[in-house]
């Protein structure tokens, strides 16, 4: 598995004893100099990869700026590009392949305080990117709306570390990813030189922006086409065979008529690993998030395949940890807090064979692979994105691991890389975010080393 370069930049960095000149320039902008806490700011959540944690986990920025409007964050931006500063863009801090870890020390730009919904109309919210996505939908269920997408990362993710940093979630089973049309309707964007411009993007423009690290510009507002809000209900569904519980999964999932959010299918051990849930060893499970109007449905539908109901709920009750924090990128959290030697891969099946190849992945390493399968819509059909959970011996293994899916025609988007290029796979790298960033940051300073292959102009 090839290594991500780290040289570091050649513009200059102000010397460690110029930081509170630099925090005292900004005019009263709210800064953290506190080694603990910036470097608190400097992380996410690497640590899933054994990889990328030997690589990141020193990394730190030096001081973290936090802008509370837009003009703040053209102000901190032309300080930068005036100071050649690195400058790295943060939300939340719950990304999982080091998006917002600073390479090359610098500032973090911390966006939580931007965090107004501006307008709610016609469907079209437009919002300031540091709103937590569980305010958003707090917010606007009782308007008829809900977020389309999320993560499952929901109560502490923002919208615009989503944007920027994620692709789909639950949700993604009816709208598909974040990048396909109509999802993501606009976005406002600094540029980062000494007069920064405000850019607006729209429509397919809006891929500069989307899943590009921060790299090449930073979000100050989206415009996201929304759902109608949905009275969802928490399922838990267990079977005794693992082909029988995928195969209700993708059922499920092409079943146009039961309005769904969510279709889980993860085998065993990993579901007695789940704390909140009672499931007993050896038991395969299907979680999934179904409108109330669907359940009759899913009754039907799970009867006809073998399966058996092991908890309903309705999602917004109190007390309870929903049934989303069970899936995509907690299932692996649930599997390192049980046992810290395991790591996780992101797949996509092709969708004409996607249970047949899950299964000879499991078959071909019955001792390292556990499956893992979240049912979405890729090109108006159903198929998976794998997630499975991997006994980690050596980087060398798991490459080998990664090569043998390749090679049968399942993509990788692999999660040991901290570059867009390498870690991409199936998401993409924009075709235009190189031309995008060069435009928007001419020195090269927007989370420098996550897209390799750019090289700006001397």
């Amino acid at each position: 598995m090839a290594r991500a370069s780290h040289g570091r930049m050649d513009t200059p960095a102000p010397r460690l004893n110029d930081w509170t000149r630099f925090a005292a320039e900004l005019g009263g902008i709210p800064c953290i100099t506190d080694p603990a806490v910036v470097r608190q700011k400097s992380r996410d959540f690497f640590w899933y990869s054994p990889i990328l944690k030997a690589q990141l986990d020193r990394k730190t920025a030096d001081i973290v700026a936090c802008p509370r409007t837009e003009a703040e964050v053209i102000t901190v931006a032309a300080q930068c590009a005036r100071w050649r500063v690195p400058l790295t863009v943060r939300g939340g801090g719950t990304g999982n392949y080091g998006q917002a870890v600073p390479l090359r020390g610098g500032v973090v730009l911390d966006m939580t305080a931007l965090d107004r919904i501006t307008s709610l109309q016609d469907g079209l919210l437009t919002v300031e990117p540091g709103r937590k996505m569980g305010d958003i939908d707090a917010e606007t269920r009782p308007q008829g709306w809900e977020l389309r997408m999320h993560p499952s990362t929901k109560r502490t993710a923002t919208i615009g570390g989503f944007i920027a940093g994620g692709s789909g979630g639950a949700g993604s089973i009816t709208w598909g990813g974040l990048r396909d049309p109509g999802n993501v309707v606009a976005a406002r964007v600094v540029s980062c030189e000494a007069a920064p411009r405000v850019v607006t993007l729209a429509g397919d423009a809006v891929a500069g922006v989307n899943h590009a690290y921060g790299t090449t510009g930073i979000i100050t507002a989206l415009t996201l086409a929304m759902a109608p809000a949905q009275p969802w209900v928490d399922l838990l569904a267990g079977f005794d065979d693992f082909d029988a519980a995928a195969r209700f999964g993708l059922a499920l999932g092409r079943s146009d008529g039961i309005a769904k959010k969510l279709v889980t299918a993860v085998a065993a051990p990993v579901p007695e690993w789940f704390r909140g849930l009672d499931v007993p060893a050896g038991r395969h499970v299907v979680l999934a998030m179904v409108a109330r109007h669907g359940l009759v449905a899913w009754d039907d539908l799970l009867r006809a395949h073998g399966g058996q109901e092991m908890l309903r709920a309705p999602s917004d009750e109190a007390g309870r940890t929903p049934i989303y924090e069970y899936t995509w990128n907690h299932t692996t959290l649930h599997a390192l807090r049980r046992d810290k030697g395991v790591t996780y891969l992101q797949c996509l099946y092709p969708a004409d064979r996607a249970l047949e190849l899950a299964a000879e992945m499991q078959a071909a390493f019955p001792d390292e692979l556990m499956t893992h399968l979240e049912f979405i819509r890729v090109g108006g059909r159903v198929t998976c994105s794998g997630l499975p959970v991997i006994r980690f011996t050596t980087a060398e293994r798991l490459a080998e691991i990664v090569a043998h899916h390749e090679r049968l025609g399942v993509l990788i988007a692999n999660p040991h890389f901290y570059t867009l290029e390498d870690g991409a796979g199936h998401k993409r790298v924009g075709d235009g975010q190189p031309a995008m960033k060069a435009d928007m940051d001419p020195h090269a300073l927007l989370n420098p080393g996550k897209m390799r292959d750019y090289a700006p102009a001397v």
